[in-house]
C-alpha cells in the first residue's frame, strides 16, 4: 500500500564539513515539486547544490544538480521507493565544506540525509479521491449533502439553477457505495453528471 506523508519535516547532517539541510514533503505534482525547488534555491544562495527526488502521480524524478551523475537524486528516489512513498518530494541543500566524499560518500550522504528526515515523519496511507458531480430537485438537496457528509466527501461547487447541481470527491473506497446510496434514495431523480 502506497503511503505519503502527514507533513513536512526537516534534517540536517554534517558530514566531513559539509552542511546536508533535507526535508521531505507531501506535494500533489511535479509542477508544485519544481515550485519548491525554486524557491530553496533562492533562500540558500550560497549551497554548492539543491538535489531533489520526487514520487508524485505515477511519476519520479532526480535532478543532482551538479553532483556527479547518479550520486545525490537517484539515491534519495530509492529511499522514497524503499520507503513505498507517494505524493512526496525530498530535497537536500549542500553547503560544501571543502573536503570531497567521493561517489560513495556522496550516495551514503545524500541517502542518509532523506531517511534521517523521514524518520520523523507521520506516514498516511494513500487515499485516492474521485471526483463526481451531479443535479437534484431543491427537495433532495439537504439529504444529499447528509449523505455526502456522513461519507466523508468533500463538497465542491454548488450551483442553485432550475435544479441544484453538486459537485464534490470521495475517497475511491467510499465511492461506490455512496453512489448506490445516492441512486437509491433519489428515486430516479438524481442525475449524475461529467466532473
Amino acid at each position: 500500500m502506497a503511503l505519503t506523508l502527514a507533513h513536512k519535516v526537516e534534517s540536517e547532517l554534517v558530514i566531513r564539513k559539509s552542511r546536508f539541510l533535507a526535508c521531505v514533503q507531501p506535494v500533489s505534482g511535479r509542477a508544485q515539486a519544481q515550485e519548491i525547488v525554486a524557491a530553496l534555491r533562492t533562500a540558500h544562495p550560497g549551497a554548492a547544490h539543491v538535489c531533489w527526488a520526487l514520487l508524485a502521480g505515477g511519476q519520479s524524478a532526480a535532478q543532482d544538480d551538479g553532483e556527479p551523475s547518479g550520486t545525490a537524486g537517484r539515491p534519495m528516489l530509492e529511499v522514497l521507493r524503499h520507503q513505498q512513498l507517494e505524493g512526496v518530494l525530498a530535497t537536500v541543500v549542500r553547503y560544501f565544506g571543502g573536503v570531497k566524499l567521493g561517489a560513495g560518500g556522496l550516495v551514503r550522504a545524500y541517502t542518509d540525509a532523506v531517511a534521517q528526515a523521514l524518520l520523523g515523519a507521520e506516514k498516511l496511507p494513500l487515499q485516492r479521491t474521485l471526483a463526481f458531480a451531479c443535479r437534484v430537485p431543491y427537495a433532495l438537496e439537504g439529504w444529499v449533502r447528509r449523505e455526502l457528509q456522513d461519507a466523508g466527501a468533500a463538497l465542491g461547487e454548488v450551483m442553485h439553477a432550475e435544479m441544484v447541481e453538486i459537485a464534490f470527491t470521495v475517497t475511491e473506497d467510499a465511492a461506490g457505495g455512496l453512489q448506490g446510496r445516492l441512486n437509491e434514495g433519489g428515486h430516479g431523480q438524481l442525475q449524475w453528471l461529467e466532473a
